[in-house]
């Protein structure tokens, strides 16, 4: 394909549908963020954008303190002691539910996983109805769902802080845990090169969404008719912060990557268009051929659940400069320190 890196200013009109690490269906921008005040300065945590880069700095710096004190086997910080969390899946997870459940049990918490057949949120009771039920018992909700309208509405209406913890339009707690693994890995995130490789998903919302803020250099890959939200792109690009492109070609993307990040390309809700998708996505899977583009400094992430032999080889997931796993671990740590800001602890 030819290289096309589109201007920002007018990026690709898109009509299709949205999927990432297990997500799916068209989405649209946020309109952001809630209330503090009603709830006791507390905060909820909807999208990376709704924070300054000093607070999504300090949310990272002490995420790296809190690992650090879990790995050395100390367990006396225990600031969730006495609290409850309650976490709705409208969609099943491993990562997600094992981060957010451990890594508030660590901390002296008790989580509460909601399945979901166990409230069946706006089907069987409205979602004003269950934030203003689960915000009386908990002291925090997490929230895995489908529609980004469902993390908005739950916000609106608990007097707690929601964590969303995947939308079809984003995914935060994922991005800022591949931040704290940039970080660790390269020693900064600023000015670092990150090339996405395949769908314009919600993850590569979530990093548009932290390019608004951060300033590093972002591109996105991607097949015609497959590009990002359009409006997303444009509040990155307005916001002046990042070098932000969108381009149709894979090699002259990856050129010079500090990161090279890929996802699958057909997930939950969009396995019928798996079979068209492998074909329409042939020549973005990232192999070892890309990864030599990309040169001998280049990491690998990719969000999981991969699909090896398809958006990546298995040679380049288990190669030495595969990230895949400290990223996937850093989802606790990441989520440990966005929920102690959420609760202005």
């Amino acid at each position: 394909l030819r290289s096309s890196s589109i201007s920002l200013a007018s990026p690709p009109s898109v009509h299709r549908s949205l999927i990432s690490c297990q997500a799916s269906s068209a989405a649209s921008p946020p309109s952001s963020s809630v209330n503090e005040t009603a709830k006791g300065g507390m905060k909820d945590f909807l999208h990376i954008s709704d924070f300054d880069k000093a607070t999504i700095m300090k949310i990272l710096d002490r995420a790296a303190e809190v690992k650090a004190q879990l790995k050395s086997g100390d367990r006396s910080f225990a600031p969730f002691k006495g609290k409850t969390m309650a976490m709705i899946f409208a969609k099943p997870s491993m990562r997600t539910r094992v981060s957010f459940e451990t890594g508030f049990f660590l901390l002296g918490g008790h989580a509460i996983y909601l399945g979901p057949d166990d409230i069946q949120m706006g089907k069987r009771e409205e979602t004003r109805d269950v934030a203003r039920v689960l915000s009386r018992y908990n002291d925090i909700i997490m929230a895995r769902v489908f529609g980004h309208q469902d993390i908005l509405d739950l916000a609106k209406f608990s007097s707690v802080p929601v964590i969303n913890g995947l939308t079809d339009y984003n995914h935060p707690c994922q991005i800022m845990a591949d931040a704290l693994t940039i970080i660790e890995h390269i020693g900064q995130l600023e000015g670092m090169k990150v090339v996405y490789v395949g769908d314009g998903n919600n993850i590569v919302h979530s990093w548009l969404l932290l390019a608004s803020v951060v300033p590093f250099h972002f591109v996105c890959a991607c097949p015609k008719g497959f590009e990002p939200d359009k409006e997303t792109v444009e509040k990155a690009q307005k916001a002046g912060i990042s070098k932000i492109e969108i381009t149709n070609d894979p090699k002259e993307a990856v050129k010079g990557a500090d990161v090279v990040y890929s996802d699958v390309w057909a997930s939950m809700g969009q396995k019928e268009e798996a079979a068209h998708r492998r074909q329409v996505f042939q020549g973005f899977q990232v192999d070892e051929a890309l990864m030599k583009i990309a040169g001998p400094k280049a990491y690998f992430m990719h969000c999981l659940p991969a699909e090896r032999g398809v958006e990546v080889t298995d040679g380049v997931i288990e190669a030495p400069n595969s990230i895949v796993f400290p990223q996937a671990e850093n989802r606790m740590h990441a989520q440990n320190a966005i929920m102690l800001h959420a609760l202005g602890l």
